[in-house]
């Protein structure tokens, strides 16, 4: 079905075009964030359709029980892809984050990988950290995932209690350590005997994955499920 454009969508496009974030080229009227040609070459993992024993999973065996992991890219820094994850954390963009949310929705609902699925917890940020970011842009990936899936975020289960400074430069070690002991369970019983989905923009080493996982597991009889945009190359 042909998509039906308003007078002022029309206008506005015309008086103040968007640029798709990664190749900088002007978005036609019905393109969100990034253009179409740079949608079909967003370097793709697939790992969704072996979620049960793929590489991402593997990462967690041993650390807390998963049941699924996927993430829709292989993310790389300063490769072309990494524009768009740039624009959602430092451009104060929670729009492309929610349209990111929506494209992997899109991309994963013909699967099985939501079926089961009963609630989304984005991995929350500190106070401080969301305050100079203006949002969360995990929790604005999680509204794009249910706006197409339908399952409910549920952003006040947990909450991130201290930051002690950017995982950006850490080295593995160094991560874990970072993020030992920082997350705070709040209203366990919403999620009781649920399957929950975390999810995250970028997982490089899990390492904050894991700790918000082992924090979510002291309620009673839950699934944990993981799903982010990115994983980094190793």
């Amino acid at each position: 079905m042909k998509q039906k454009i308003g007078f002022f969508a029309r206008l506005l496009n015309f008086i103040a075009p968007k640029a798709c974030h990664i190749c900088g080229n002007r978005l036609s009227i019905i393109e969100d964030g990034i253009c179409e040609k740079c949608k079909l070459h967003l370097p793709r993992t697939c790992l969704y359709e072996n979620p049960y024993e793929n590489h991402l999973a593997k990462m967690f065996w041993g650390l807390f029980p998963i049941e699924k992991a996927a993430a829709l890219i292989h993310y790389e820094p300063h490769a072309p892809a990494s524009r768009m994850v740039y624009a959602m954390k430092y451009s104060y963009n929670p729009e492309l984050c929610r349209q990111t949310g929506i494209l992997i929705a899109e991309e994963l609902k013909d699967s099985t990988f939501f079926d089961g699925i009963d609630a989304i917890i984005p991995v929350p940020l500190s106070k401080k950290r969301k305050k100079v970011r203006g949002y969360n842009q995990s929790c604005e990936i999680a509204k794009g995932i249910s706006e197409v899936t339908g399952i409910p975020v549920c952003d006040d289960i947990i909450k991130r209690e201290t930051f002690k400074g950017s995982q950006t430069e850490k080295h593995r070690w160094e991560r874990i350590e970072n993020v030992e002991n920082v997350f705070k369970l709040r209203k366990a019983e919403r999620i009781a005997d649920k399957h929950i989905l975390i999810i995250d923009d970028i997982i490089t080493t899990g390492a904050t994955i894991t700790s918000c996982a082992r924090e979510l597991r002291k309620c009673q009889n839950i699934k944990i499920s993981i799903l982010a945009f990115g994983l980094t190359k190793k």
